[in-house]
């Protein structure tokens, strides 16, 4: 069974294990190694950001690299099974927080969230239709008078 290019077993008595029996099985495992690999490399990079060893442009290129490959590759992984990422991550007794965060929770990569420039829009478009969506709730409710419409 050895074609020459692997090296052969210590103990040549064992039958050879098949991880899968067809392409799509095969598929499937190569969908879950990817999986793994992008929520592992996701919590190195939260890690390395968070001690400052990466600037912020390099994080939020290679975060928001991780973050469209990792929507791609969980549908592929488990988009007709009935697990769930968590589910994935508690199976295969994987111990990141940080990616679980970013990836299931925030969907973001930090600076965008946090820093300025386009985020300070967002924040602003936010904040404006908030207060909008309460005036307009208040004039709905016969509030007229200035001090019960400004808080």
């Amino acid at each position: 069974m050895n074609s020459g290019k692997w090296p052969k077993a210590i103990d040549e008595s064992s039958p050879e294990i098949d991880l899968y029996e067809n392409s799509r099985e095969r598929k499937a495992y190569d969908n879950l190694a990817d999986l793994y690999a992008i929520i592992t490399a996701t919590e190195h990079l939260e890690r390395a950001y968070a001690n400052d060893a990466i600037d912020q442009a390099a994080y939020t290129r290679e975060c928001n690299k991780l973050l469209s490959q990792f929507k791609i590759t969980e549908n592929a992984a488990l988009g007709k099974d009935s697990m769930t990422t968590e589910t994935f991550m508690r199976v295969y007794q994987m111990d990141c927080p940080r990616a679980k965060e970013r990836l299931l929770r925030m969907g973001v990569p930090e600076p965008t969230k946090t820093s300025g420039g386009d985020a300070n829009v967002a924040m602003t478009v936010k904040d404006t239709t908030q207060h909008f969506i309460t005036a307009m709730d208040a004039v709905k409710l016969d509030q007229r008078a200035v001090d019960e419409l400004q808080p």
